[in-house]
């Protein structure tokens, strides 16, 4: 029996509107490249965060500052099934999209396939509730929030997210779960949904609650929300950036290039992560061709900024923890 457990990470996973339709139209098989799919199949496990909503039903959040609506058709979970993803996170500010019968909807059609989702739910309990997998032996604990949008906030009788203000600290109830979870489970992941959209490096709030998190027992945090990569600090991924989408594409800080995670850990913490570069097409997701010396100078340029020694090794970008 193995003490160690390799976990695929992605971050923002976005299969509503343009990406919807080549699901619809093409099939759920295209959407990932055959050897992205072979990669993530390296994992044990793999764990990601679904920026929309599955369902055929629903009408748009009633806010009118907000200019996006993500919803997927039930076709998405064969997307998702493709790459053999175990868990989701809908901590984040496009799971009510289109209202809680479409958030209901979406836990559903995830269970039907087998893949659990954390981070949302009917009511607060179940939107706060952890996940727990399991692969050779090894128990991993998933906990997913967000801190953004509060009005998304999950109540007793009330569908909606786990919402945590991480601009005030890690609140106690959050704090208190991670610790109880890590009494039960090897590897705890904590995977955040904090901070705003196109930022290259952590913001202030996020750099303060990460170590709050790994001191109530979090033996890896893995973030997203800036849809682009960010550092690795310690046991912290501070973003994992895109995994898919039909977005615009900032020319500085080119969201349209990406990384899948691949990290192995034990019960002490992550050991090994080696990060494979991806080309975001729009509405498909490959490995990276000529822009791969961007995303290696980048990432480990990011990096080195927050002290950690990150380096190439045969394509893919490796960061040891020593023991």
């Amino acid at each position: 029996m193995s003490d160690t457990v390799t976990l695929a990470l992605a971050g923002d996973t976005m299969l509503g509107r343009g990406v919807a339709e080549q699901l619809v139209r093409d099939g759920p098989y295209t959407t990932f490249a055959p050897e992205v799919r072979a990669v993530a199949a390296e994992a044990d496990l793999f764990v990601l965060n679904l920026e929309c909503c599955i369902s055929e039903r629903g009408s748009p959040w009633p806010d009118p500052g907000k200019p996006f609506f993500f919803r997927a058709p039930p076709t998405a979970v064969d997307a998702l099934g493709s790459l053999g993803v175990d868990c989701v996170t809908l901590a984040n500010n496009h799971a009510l999209d289109y209202g809680e019968e479409a958030l209901l909807d979406t836990r559903d059609h995830l269970a039907e396939a087998g893949i659990e989702a954390v981070g949302a739910g009917a009511d607060i309990a179940e939107a706060r509730a952890a996940a727990i997998l399991e692969a050779g032996g090894v128990r991993v604990g998933v906990i997913g929030v967000t801190d953004h949008p509060e009005d998304f906030a999950a109540a007793p009788g009330r569908p909606g997210v786990a919402h945590a203000d991480l601009r005030d600290g890690v609140p106690a109830w959050l704090a208190e779960q991670i610790r109880e979870l890590r009494k039960i489970t090897s590897v705890v992941l904590v995977t955040p949904h904090w901070g705003p959209n196109m930022v290259g490096e952590p913001v202030r709030h996020v750099r303060a609650a990460a170590p709050m998190l790994l001191e109530a027992g979090a033996t890896l945090v893995a973030g997203h929300s800036a849809h682009v990569f960010q550092a690795v600090a310690g046991p912290v991924l501070y973003d994992l950036g895109d995994f898919v989408d039909d977005y615009a594409i900032h020319p500085l800080l080119r969201n349209d290039l990406g990384l899948l995670f691949l990290v192995t850990a034990d019960r002490h913490g992550p050991t090994r992560l080696e990060a494979v570069p991806l080309a975001l097409d729009y509405r498909h997701t490959r490995l990276v061709g000529e822009e791969h010396e961007w995303i290696t100078d980048r990432f480990i340029g990011a990096c080195r900024a927050a002290g950690t020694v990150a380096v190439k090794e045969g394509g893919r970008l490796v960061v040891e923890w020593p023991r």
